[in-house]
């Protein structure tokens, strides 16, 4: 397995950071796997892949470039330079980074992310950084940006959620639940990132960040010994479009959209992660959720600056109690 033996201030200063550079890399992988992980992501496909693969046959050596840069094991790593942190960078910014990798590291990279040689178009090519770029400048504009509202405040809520947990549970506990079955803590400052035999990692004295993205996609990546990241598929995915079930008989008491708000409470969650996951606008929400409080079905506490609404032991009787009646 993969883990990374993290030191005590490495940790202390970890950060999560939205990143829509990473938002893109995401779906391009999503994409070049033409495979949706649940409704959402699968309508999203129907949607995109079509004029995603008329791009690519449009331009074989991006084609090429895509398939081995997305290796089988490993990525190549102009392909997902890690974040630098500080204020909030858009994608323009944020690609540059891909744009101005080092052309002669390129074919080394592609060989470690397919393990073995590249083919001969690629390996005469100079300059496929730039072409790389610009594969996932496409990827920006037609797939993602279209939505990206929608995709921030989904990525935000999860942000606000996972942090609630690290300052009630701890590191331990949060970083269990960002990879379930790849990555988990071992204890001794030691943290299994993937299921892979790959040699351990020290972070001692750099910056570690946590990104979430929409799509079911992950990875790692660092730059030299300054700054690791954690690439994970957030909890509110764009996306499951279904959600939890909502019993009939608690749609048919509460009325299916403040129902809607109920079963996702399960766990903390902001006004804003509702509203995205929910498709409810942000007045319907308050609305419901003013309602739910009053009726004692749930509470509400803060994390920071952020206002999470949970279950109360009387909605997680209420809920549970519908649930078996249905037989769900």
């Amino acid at each position: 397995m993969g883990w990374w033996q993290i030191g005590t201030d490495a940790l202390a200063g970890g950060r999560f950071v939205v990143s829509p550079l990473a938002e893109t890399i995401a779906a391009l992988k999503t994409l070049h796997a033409a495979a949706g992980a649940h409704p959402g992501e699968r309508a999203w496909l129907a949607a995109h892949l079509p004029a995603y693969r008329d791009r690519l046959a449009a331009e074989p050596l991006d084609a090429l470039l895509v398939r081995a840069a997305i290796g089988p094991t490993w990525n190549a790593d102009f392909l997902t330079p890690t974040p630098t942190g500080g204020r909030e960078r858009s994608f323009e910014e944020e690609v540059v980074a891909v744009r101005s990798a080092e052309p002669a590291d390129a074919v080394p990279q592609l060989e470690v992310a397919v393990g073995g040689p590249v083919s001969e178009p690629l390996r005469s090519a100079k300059d496929l950084p730039h072409r790389m770029a610009t594969v996932l400048e496409w990827v920006w504009r037609e797939t993602v940006l279209p939505d990206w509202p929608r995709r921030r405040r989904v990525l935000e809520a999860d942000v606000v959620a996972r942090t609630a947990r690290l300052a009630r549970d701890g590191w331990a506990a949060a970083l269990d639940e960002l990879c379930p079955g790849k990555m988990r803590w071992l204890g001794d400052g030691r943290l299994q990132v993937n299921p892979r035999a790959y040699p351990p990692r020290r972070v001692d004295g750099g910056r570690l960040f946590f990104v979430p993205v929409t799509p079911d996609r992950g990875w790692v990546s660092w730059e030299g010994s300054e700054r690791f990241a954690i690439v994970y598929a957030c909890s509110g995915a764009l996306a499951d479009v279904r959600g939890p079930v909502v019993p009939e008989a608690l749609g048919a008491l509460l009325g299916g959209a403040r129902a809607g708000v109920l079963v996702r409470l399960e766990s903390p969650k902001s006004t804003s992660q509702l509203v995205a996951l929910t498709g409810q606008g942000l007045g319907s929400v308050g609305r419901h959720l003013k309602v739910l409080l009053d009726a004692g079905l749930v509470r509400r506490g803060r994390a920071g600056r952020s206002v999470l609404y949970e279950w109360t032991a009387a909605g997680a009787v209420l809920v549970r109690a519908q649930d078996r009646t249905t037989g769900a």
